[in-house]
């Protein structure tokens, strides 16, 4: 017994029948019905979308024994040779398996004859951008020169690999991920021709696992029916795709708004009962951090069909937006971690912990006591923490707590750093000629540091100005010592960017220089005030010389005394 997958059943044997696409069928139809038809076109876009059906659709409407037109009739000889793929003058070629330029001269040497019985000689050649450079340059002379009997289709999933010699003679279709609204509908008209018995959910979860790739979705449900002996259902569905429970991961958001420690490490230890695959549930939790981003930005009704929406809706207002962002990052940063952890289920239990870590000034620290101003690190378990006093003395923990803690605070109003942390507290920061004076640097870097502004500042990254006039001081040597220099002070997490500008910056050097002024102006008024120099001038004719004041520098002042 034979079985056709759904995939090809049900594949769309005219323009109508496709999904999406609206953009490149109408182009397309209105060439047909004009009669303007280029001799080569080009469709590009990742997998499953329609790249070869579209053009095996427009190869049949071009040999349609009923004449050329955007709807060929799908009865004559031709239409149906072209559908059972046996219609000898659509060549179809693999170009990953046909790559030397050999073949591709085999090919060519057809293109000069007619058809066998079409109106056109057609050669569709799917990943095109598997041929090698001298085939190409054996396609190109054929390719801007053909016969009028023939026509060239070509099928690409990455078109930059193409040459410009090859896309300047074709004419190029963009063909998009498909919607999840655009699988879930087709695969239920499909379930209801073929008398399946599903579930909305279950369709749902098979459009998100298909990623816009339509055959994709119908491989997963051929799977998903049977794996459920011909029933679709949502458990089921999750079960084959190790996806979890849509309200599993709105509860682990609630414990994580709530910080309720306790019970986030019951439900994750509850989760891991199920076996789940912990990556698809870090996307799960991203995915879910998306939506509820959107929602915060532009309401509910922009979020497309989505299941826990009241959940998330409820989400969206007890969360504040930085946190979402900063989840969304602990997330997916995290997914691409967890290949590093010493098991998946570590790895996603400290994923949780770590947001769970990261929470805002003010809000619970997940141990039902609010968290403190500046995080530290307690000299007692926590359950004693109660009856002993705790020392302020600072881990490398809460120093990454602390830089969390502003990405959701104003950067005018940060939490102050400990002093026995070895760190500089935030509000230095701003003032940043005074910071840099800080840094352990010399020569060079030491200059470069002296003609930087503070820009703009965020618990990931300082974003440093420079005047332009300066801009030869931005060497990668000076820049990585400086970069290392601001992290040894503030923490090894954080980037240091450089950026040109041709506003007059606040520097260091230009503060310098301004107090260097603001002394020689002061000692210089000294000298014309003093009364034995205002004596000499008056009486004796003398004349003070302005360039020969300099003021006197206390530090090296102090050095000559404590010498002598």
């Amino acid at each position: 017994m034979s079985y056709l997958v759904l995939a090809r059943k049900w594949r769309p044997r005219t323009f109508n029948e496709v999904t999406g696409q609206a953009h490149i069928l109408q182009a397309l139809e209105n060439a047909l019905d004009s009669g303007r038809v280029h001799h080569a076109f080009l469709f590009a876009g990742t997998r499953g979308v329609g790249k070869t059906t579209i053009a095996r659709i427009l190869a049949k409407a071009l040999n349609c024994e009923a004449g050329v037109s955007k709807e060929p009739c799908g009865e004559c000889g031709a239409c149906q040779a072209v559908d059972d793929g046996r219609f000898v003058d659509l060549i179809e070629v693999d170009a990953a398996s046909r790559t030397g330029v050999d073949d591709m001269r085999d090919l060519l040497d057809n293109v000069q004859y007619r058809p066998t019985i079409g109106r056109f000689k057609v050669y569709l050649i799917d990943e095109v951008h598997m041929l090698s450079k001298p085939s190409f340059n054996a396609l190109l002379k054929t390719l801007e020169e053909p016969p009028e009997h023939v026509k060239f289709l070509f099928a690409t999933t990455d078109p930059q690999k193409l040459p410009v010699t090859v896309l300047s003679r074709c004419l190029q279709f963009n063909l998009k991920r498909l919607t999840l609204n655009q699988i879930v509908g087709r695969m239920d008209e499909i379930c209801v021709a073929e008398q399946l018995d599903t579930e909305a959910a279950a369709l749902k979860r098979l459009g998100r696992a298909a990623a816009g790739s339509m055959r994709d979705g119908l491989s997963l449900l051929d799977q998903a029916l049977a794996y459920g002996a011909e029933q679709l259902t949502d458990a089921d569905v999750a079960e084959m795709l190790g996806s979890m429970d849509r309200h599993r991961i709105i509860d682990l958001l609630d414990l994580l708004v709530a910080g309720n420690g306790v019970d986030l490490i019951a439900a994750i230890q509850d989760l891991d009962t199920l076996v789940p695959d912990y990556e698809i549930v870090l996307d799960e939790i991203a995915t879910a951090l998306q939506r509820i981003a959107v929602i915060q930005v532009a309401g509910a009704d922009a979020v497309e069909d989505e299941d826990e929406l009241e959940s998330l809706v409820r989400l969206a207002a007890d969360i504040k937006a930085e946190q979402v962002q900063l989840y969304y990052q602990i997330a997916v940063t995290s997914r691409q971690d967890m290949m590093l952890a010493p098991d998946p289920h570590i790895g996603f239990e400290m994923a949780l912990l770590r947001m769970l870590a990261f929470c805002p000034a003010g809000q619970t620290a997940g141990m039902g006591e609010p968290m403190p101003a500046t995080p530290v690190r307690q000299a007692a378990p926590v359950a004693s923490n109660k009856s002993q006093p705790t020392r302020a003395q600072t881990s490398p923990v809460s120093r990454q707590e602390s830089r969390s803690d502003q990405s959701v605070s104003p950067p005018s109003s940060p939490p102050p750093a400990t002093a026995d942390s070895g760190q500089v507290a935030v509000e230095d920061i701003h003032d940043w000629p005074d910071f840099m004076t800080g840094l352990s640097l010399d020569g060079a870097a030491r200059q470069l540091a002296a003609h930087t502004s503070l820009e703009t500042y965020t618990p990931f990254e300082i974003r440093l100005s420079v005047e332009k006039r300066n801009e030869h001081l931005l060497t990668d040597k000076l820049k990585n010592r400086m970069t290392v220099a601001v992290q040894q002070r503030i923490g090894s997490g954080i980037a240091v960017c450089f950026v040109v500008t041709d506003k007059t910056l606040e520097t260091a050097a230009a503060r310098a220089a301004d107090d260097s002024e603001q002394a020689l102006r002061d000692a210089r008024e000294a000298i014309e005030t003093d009364p034995d120099v205002r004596q000499l001038v008056d009486v004796l004719g003398g004349e003070v010389v302005p360039n020969s004041i300099q003021p006197i520098n206390p530090e090296s002042s102090t050095e000559q005394d404590s010498g002598q």
